[in-house]
């Protein structure tokens, strides 16, 4: 079992930043094949914001590329998603995924607006 807790959501202006952290325990993000963040807006699909391997290998979705980054700190088990230059469009629940073995977990995700 991998449990994942987000933070670091909030209301923030149009071209404004914003931190998202995920603290997973129950197993080392050593042992975690990948990390990701996703994001659900009201009336759409759950969409990948970016994801990491256990390698270090990243991958972006194609609206976040260059204002978003995705890093990690394996001392602290967690998985950090930078988000910059924000736009309305970015405004959507963000959640944190672990893919570990064949299976997938969750957080409960985090609220990002993006409003003037």
């Amino acid at each position: 079992q991998v449990q994942l807790v987000e933070s670091g959501g909030g209301l923030v202006q149009p071209g404004g930043s914003l931190r998202l952290s995920c603290a997973a325990s129950g197993r080392s993000i050593f042992s975690i094949n990948a990390m990701g963040w996703y994001r659900q807006a009201p009336g759409k699909q759950r969409e990948l914001v970016a994801r990491i391997s256990n390698i270090g290998r990243t991958r972006y979705g194609d609206s976040v590329k260059g204002r978003f980054t995705i890093s990690r700190d394996n001392a602290k088990n967690t998985v950090f998603l930078q988000m910059n230059s924000l736009k309305p469009e970015d405004t959507a629940v963000y959640y944190c995924n672990a893919e570990y073995l064949d299976l997938v977990f969750w957080g409960q995700g985090t609220q990002v607006t993006v409003s003037s």
